[in-house]
C-alpha cells in the first residue's frame, strides 16, 4: 500500500490485517479487536470517504479514547487504546505518516485491586456433577468444561481443537492456536481424557468435521463456535444453582489460574500455560492468595528510642 493508492477504510484495515498476521504473527481473534477499534476510528474521521491519515492528528486520537470512556468498561477502553497504537505503528511502517502518532494515544488507568472472580474447588466438584453425562451434549459439555478448567483454554481454542490435536499415546494436547500466535504442547490430565474419550465413543456425532466438539442439533455435525463453550458453562452454573460474579470461559480460566497459584506455580508458569505475552496479564491472581502475602508480610521492626 503506498500514499498514491485511494485509501478506503477497507483497503486499510486489509493492509493493517495483513501486516499483524505476516509481519508480528498475531492470532485470528485479536486482529479482528483491533480491526474492530480502528474502524470504528476511521468512520469517526472519514466516514466511507478517502481516508487520509495525514490529516489526522492528536487531538483526534485523544477524542476518539475520551469518548470511548464513555460507551465501554475501562478494560475495552485500554483494548480500544492498544489497537490505535498498533495501527499508528503499522502507519509509520507502511510509509502512511512519518511521526509516532501511537505516542498520542493517551493512557487509560485500569484498577487492579479486584480480585478474579473465581469458583472454589468445592463448588467446581458441584458444576461437574450438575452435568447430565447420561446424553450426548452432556457428554460435550463435561469435556468442553475440563478443557476449559484444566488447561486454560480459551473459548476460541476448545472451538478449534481437532481430532488429530489430541495425542493419547504421550498424553498430550497440542493448541494450535494461542493469543500470542504460536502453538502449545499441553499435558492431558487422566480426567479430561476420560472425559473427551467419553464424548467421542458415545456422544460425538458421525461427521466428516475434524474439530472435536460439534453441534448436535440444528446443523448436526458441524462445528461449534467460541460462543458455544460460554453456553456450556452458563447452563451448568445454572443446574448447580452458582450464582457466580462472571459467566462463561473465563471464570474457568480464572479458578484454575487461582488454583495453580495455591499451589506454588509462578506467574512465569501460569503465564505459559495461559499463553500471556506478558506477565501483566496474569498479574491480577497474585490478589487472591491471602495466605502466601499474609507469609509474605515482614513482621513490623520494632522501634528504639
Amino acid at each position: 500500500m503506498t500514499t498514491r493508492d485511494r485509501l478506503t477504510v477497507e483497503a486499510v484495515l486489509t493492509a493493517f490485517d495483513e501486516h499483524l498476521h505476516r509481519t508480528r504473527g498475531v492470532c485470528p481473534e485479536v486482529r479482528h479487536n483491533y480491526a474492530r477499534f480502528v474502524r470504528a476510528f476511521l468512520e469517526t474521521l472519514f466516514g466511507d470517504g478517502e481516508v487520509d491519515l495525514g490529516r489526522v492528528c492528536a487531538r483526534d486520537v485523544v477524542d476518539f479514547v475520551v469518548a470511548s470512556t464513555r460507551r465501554y468498561r475501562p478494560a475495552t477502553v485500554q483494548l480500544a487504546a492498544t489497537s490505535l497504537r498498533s495501527f499508528f505503528r503499522f502507519a509509520r511502517a507502511s510509509g502512511l505518516r512519518a511521526d509516532q502518532l501511537e505516542d498520542a494515544v493517551p493512557t487509560v488507568p485500569h484498577r487492579r485491586g479486584d480480585l478474579p472472580r473465581h469458583l472454589d474447588t468445592t463448588r467446581f466438584a458441584a458444576l461437574l456433577a450438575s452435568l447430565d453425562v447420561s446424553c450426548p451434549q452432556g457428554l460435550r459439555d463435561r469435556a468442553i468444561i475440563l478443557c476449559v478448567a484444566r488447561l486454560g483454554l480459551r473459548a476460541s481454542e476448545v472451538a478449534r481443537l481437532r481430532l488429530e490435536d489430541i495425542d493419547w499415546r504421550n498424553a498430550t494436547v497440542h493448541v494450535v492456536t494461542r493469543k500470542t500466535g504460536h502453538g502449545a504442547l499441553l499435558p492431558l490430565p487422566a480426567d479430561l481424557g476420560r472425559a473427551l474419550a467419553g464424548y467421542l465413543q458415545h456422544g460425538r456425532p458421525d461427521t466428516q468435521a475434524r474439530q472435536v466438539f460439534v453441534l448436535h442439533r440444528q446443523h448436526v455435525g458441524a462445528p461449534i463456535n467460541r460462543q458455544l463453550v460460554g453456553d456450556a458453562v452458563d447452563r451448568a452454573l445454572r443446574r448447580a444453582g452458582i450464582d457466580a460474579p462472571m459467566r462463561g470461559a473465563n471464570l474457568l480460566r480464572h479458578s484454575l489460574a487461582t488454583d495453580l497459584l495455591g499451589h506454588g506455580a509462578s506467574m512465569k508458569q501460569i503465564a505459559d500455560v495461559f499463553g500471556h505475552r506478558s506477565l501483566g496479564s496474569t498479574s491480577i491472581y497474585a490478589w487472591v492468595d491471602v495466605a502466601a502475602l499474609r507469609e509474605a508480610a515482614l513482621p513490623w521492626p520494632q522501634v528504639t528510642s
